[in-house]
């Protein structure tokens, strides 16, 4: 019988899967096998025990801090389905250079810390977009507008902005 702490860590598990669009098998195939989909369903059920090295390799893997992924304590952000900010690499290398060249840096540097270099498209954080505004001297939403004009950004993304 799991206890209380086991369900709510599981539940903060299975949250933040759902919120980036995984199934348990869409975890399995987006890490390579490195996840089994039947191991983080034992975990979301509390019905595995999961020690603080896999639980740190999980948020690594789901790109979220730990804390997010504990129960109790500090109030977590709301795991509400929020839009995606997905940059388009593919379209991103269309752009001229003197467009494109601060955002492309970022990229490259986010791909090299997540070892992640699919080459069709990043997934980033609203942090990463504040970070980006910041070396466009734009606002967020103002670059939001941008990146979609130029083709990079999906236009659901103004719903990501807005919740800022």
């Amino acid at each position: 019988m799991p206890s209380e702490y086991a369900k709510s860590l599981g539940a903060r598990l299975r949250a933040i899967r759902t919120q980036q669009g995984l199934s348990l098998h869409g975890v399995e195939e987006k890490s390579h096998g490195r996840w089994k989909a039947v191991v983080v369903g034992s975990y979301e059920r509390g019905d595995r025990a999961v020690t603080v090295q896999k639980l740190a390799e999980l948020a690594d893997f789901y790109g979220v801090p730990v804390s997010e992924l504990l129960p109790g304590g500090v109030t977590p952000s709301p795991l509400g389905p929020t839009p995606k900010l997905v940059i388009d690499l593919e379209r991103m290398q269309q752009l001229p250079k003197e467009k494109a060249g601060p955002l492309a840096r970022y990229v490259a540097t986010i791909q090299s810390q997540r070892g992640d270099y699919n080459g069709k498209v990043l997934s980033i954080r609203q942090e990463d977009l504040r970070s980006l505004a910041v070396i466009y001297d734009k606002s967020p939403s103002d670059l939001t507008e941008e990146l979609i004009g130029w083709g990079v950004l999906d236009p659901e993304a103004r719903r990501a902005v807005d919740s800022f």
